[in-house]
């Protein structure tokens, strides 16, 4: 299992934070785990991400990803060398709908994705 920090051959870190489950399932493709973390381990892993200067993908179970905080909401609302992402919990996929789905419907209507 890998938890310290690795980097890709690209020099991009992939980053997983969520229940122990899902994140032992990225270590199989050789993610950087933080299984079973909390808010703040995300906002801890995020700020120092950027204490690094870590080029990231960074994908957060559902749960985690609405739970806000001051890294998350600035690096999603920067964009650039950390993207930040969701995942569906493990446990209830079929209750996964993206925030994306939002906008299209805002853009395109409600039926755009039926």
């Amino acid at each position: 299992m890998r938890h310290e920090a690795e980097s890709t051959p690209l020099g991009a870190r992939l980053v997983v934070l969520g229940s122990a489950g899902l994140a032992e399932g990225f270590s199989l493709i050789g993610a950087e785990i933080h299984p079973d973390a909390d808010p703040a381990k995300v906002e801890e892993v995020l700020a120092q991400l950027v204490k690094d200067g870590s080029d990231a993908l960074v994908l957060l179970e559902s749960h985690l990803a609405h739970a806000g905080g001051y890294w998350l909401n600035r690096l999603r609302n920067e964009g650039g060398r950390i993207v930040v992402t969701e995942l569906p919990p493990l446990s209830a996929p079929q209750d996964y709908a993206p925030a994306v789905d939002d906008v299209v419907h805002a853009v395109l209507g409600p039926e755009a994705l039926k």
